[in-house]
C-alpha cells in the first residue's frame, strides 16, 4: 500500500507518529508536508496528497492541520478525491464503509494522538461497502 500525507504546522508531531506507525505496517508514505513547527499555509501541503490520490498514484491520503477543515476543504477541491473530516474511529469506518473517502484528514488540536493512529488503522483497514451506496457517491460530482 501507498499514503500521501501532508500536515501544516499544527500537524507535525502528529505527521511524525503517523508516519512511524505506518512504516512499522510495511505502507510506503510519501511526505508531503511541513517538518517544522513553524506556521505554514495548509494548501501548500494539502494540494500534492490530493493530486497524488486524483491521479491515482497512492492508494490513499492522509492529511493533518490543527481542526481537519481546511486541509479537508482544500482537498475535496480535486475531482474524484472525498477527503473526510474525522474525528472517531466511527466517523472513520463509516467515511469508508458509506463514502469511499480516498483522504482521511485529521485535526490535531480536537484528538490525541492515540485516536489520531486508531483513525488511521480504521480507515485503512476498513472497506467500501458499494451497492446502494456507490449510487450515492457516483452522485458525488459537480456536474
Amino acid at each position: 500500500m501507498n499514503i500521501s500525507i501532508g500536515n501544516d504546522h499544527a500537524g507535525t508531531e502528529y505527521k511524525y507518529a503517523v508516519v512511524a506507525y505506518l512504516e512499522s505496517k510495511g505502507i510506503v508514505v510519501t511526505n508531503y508536508g511541513t517538518n517544522s513547527e513553524d506556521s505554514v499555509d495548509y494548501p501548500d501541503f494539502v494540494h500534492p496528497v490530493a493530486t497524488d490520490v486524483e491521479n491515482k498514484k497512492v492508494d490513499l491520503g492522509i492529511i493533518i492541520c490543527g481542526s481537519g477543515n481546511g486541509a479537508s476543504m482544500t482537498a475535496n477541491k480535486h475531482q474524484g478525491v472525498r477527503c473526510a473530516l474525522c474525528w472517531s474511529n466511527e466517523i472513520a469506518k463509516l467515511a469508508r464503509q458509506h463514502n469511499d473517502a480516498n483522504i482521511l484528514s485529521i485535526p490535531a488540536r480536537f484528538v490525541s494522538q492515540t485516536q489520531a493512529i486508531d483513525m488511521v488503522e480504521t480507515f485503512l483497514s476498513t472497506a467500501f461497502e458499494g451497492g446502494r451506496h456507490q449510487t450515492r457517491v457516483n452522485k458525488i460530482a459537480a456536474k
